[in-house]
């Protein structure tokens, strides 16, 4: 097992779209014990000889005498994150794979069972979407993948690789840029740390009728906007297109579809201006935290972060442009 790659949205997202990090950052060692053991013991009950990837769901409050660690879906086949966690642990898996198939066992080519020992790196995976040359498509995410490919930052410690990671995939959001908002009720409460640190950042705020209520209720100023195009005055879509903002969070009911359709014209309207559209809190949570992060990151080899080349290579040190 090469390795175990932690998904920063949760369940619900597709895999493809997801941000994804190496080595997994919270859980713990009996889940990571757990994860290794039903692995093995699928992949030798099902027989496979080449590659295959599984997927879990950690759940703790499901199972509190355990790991809490369940299995969605199990593919005896490749996928596209196979360059990536070759790349970032140094494990050939095409080539292991097709030697396999080919009649060699894993001991011959020098690999014993079990998981790979993690790399003293960082690494985060983010998708990128095509959304704008797609007229009519919708950008929220969900079980349906929707991205198009995937980008790859790499450095010693997770802010710096998220940093990279979101500046390669063209959703990095700068400081003091104007934010508009527009949640679902069921995020609202779980958005107000988001909202105060967007606040705190400097940032702007805009937002529809019922996020208004909300961030006028924290004690923080909000222009409010309309959300549906024919009720007159400022309207989401004329402040997008506007370019008066930098950014739209937009959260939607899950499985709701009037609320999908409520907020289409938000998501289409920030993709047509090329802005970062967050639709996921986790996913926007992750680019807000890098607004108070160390504007700093290393420019390194691949190889150098991968082998422990150590802090001596080139740093490059922020300065709210992000010229990368």
């Amino acid at each position: 097992i090469p390795g175990i790659m932690e998904h920063i949205e949760r369940a619900g997202v597709h895999s493809g779209d997801s941000m994804a990090v190496y080595p997994p950052q919270s859980i713990t060692e009996q889940q990571r014990d757990a994860i290794v053991e039903y692995t093995t013991r699928m992949a030798l009950a099902l027989q496979v000889r080449g590659l295959m990837n599984v997927q879990f769901v950690i759940a703790p409050e499901a199972e509190p005498d355990g790991p809490g660690v369940f299995v969605i879906e199990v593919n005896p086949r490749s996928s596209r994150t196979v360059p990536f966690i070759s790349k970032v642990t140094g494990v050939p898996l095409v080539e292991l794979a097709v030697n396999v198939m080919l009649g060699r066992t894993l001991k011959e080519q020098g690999y014993a069972g079990g998981l790979w020992p993690e790399r003293d790196l960082v690494a985060v995976k983010a998708p990128v979407f095509s959304m704008a040359k797609l007229v009519g498509v919708d950008t929220y995410l969900g079980p349906e993948m929707k991205s198009t490919g995937e980008v790859m930052g790499v450095d010693e410690t997770f802010d710096a690789a998220v940093r990279k990671a979101m500046i390669a995939a063209g959703l990095a959001v700068q400081p003091r840029t104007p934010v508009l908002l527009s949640l679902s009720n069921q995020t609202k409460s779980e958005a107000v740390p988001l909202i105060r640190a967007l606040h705190e950042a400097g940032s702007p705020l805009y937002a529809t009728e019922g996020t208004a209520a909300l961030i006028r209720g924290l004690d923080l100023p909000v222009e409010q906007v309309e959300k549906r195009l024919n009720e007159g005055g400022l309207n989401v879509v004329d402040l997008i297109r506007s370019g008066r903002v930098g950014a739209v969070i937009n959260t939607i009911e899950g499985g709701r579809t009037t609320h999908i359709r409520d907020g289409f014209h938000i998501r289409r309207s920030a993709t047509e201006m090329h802005i970062p559209c967050f639709t996921s809190l986790d996913t926007a949570r992750a680019a807000i935290h890098m607004l108070s992060a160390p504007l700093s990151y290393n420019v390194r080899p691949l190889a150098e972060y991968r082998d422990g080349g150590g802090s001596h290579g080139g740093e490059s040190h922020g300065d709210g442009r992000e010229d990368a």
